[in-house]
């Protein structure tokens, strides 16, 4: 069982930044992928960015590439979301995932069997 509780979240001007953080419980987390996802209102969850869970690589949507880093401390069970440049189309609910252990990570949220409550990004302009 994994519990993953994200923070970090808040209100923020355009061209800002933020960071999030996912804290994950038990001792599997160094043996997941990692995802974070996106929902804003009105809109169906999409994908953001990725990592595998030795943190050997990173993927992400195009909407955030350039902006956005995904890293994680498997020694502290926590996975991270920098979130540089932030527009207002980046305001949204934004949700952590694992993947069952050593599955590769991915943009599709069905490969992902934990999720975290979400924490609320919004950004002004």
């Amino acid at each position: 069982q994994v519990q993953l509780v994200e923070s970090g979240g808040g209100l923020v001007q355009a061209g800002g930044s933020l960071r999030l953080s996912c804290a994950a419980s038990g001792r599997t987390f160094s043996s997941r992928a990692m995802g974070w996802f996106r929902q804003a209102p009105g809109k169906e969850r999409e994908f953001v960015a990725a990592i595998t869970w030795n943190g050997g690589s990173t993927y992400y949507s195009d909407s955030v590439k350039g902006r956005f880093t995904i890293s994680r401390d498997n020694a502290e069970n926590t996975g991270y979301l920098q979130m540089n440049s932030l527009k207002p189309e980046d305001t949204a609910v934004y949700y952590c995932a694992n993947t069952p252990p050593y599955h590769s990570a991915r943009s599709d949220a069905g490969g992902y069997d934990y999720w975290g409550q979400g924490t609320q990004v919004t950004v002004s302009s």
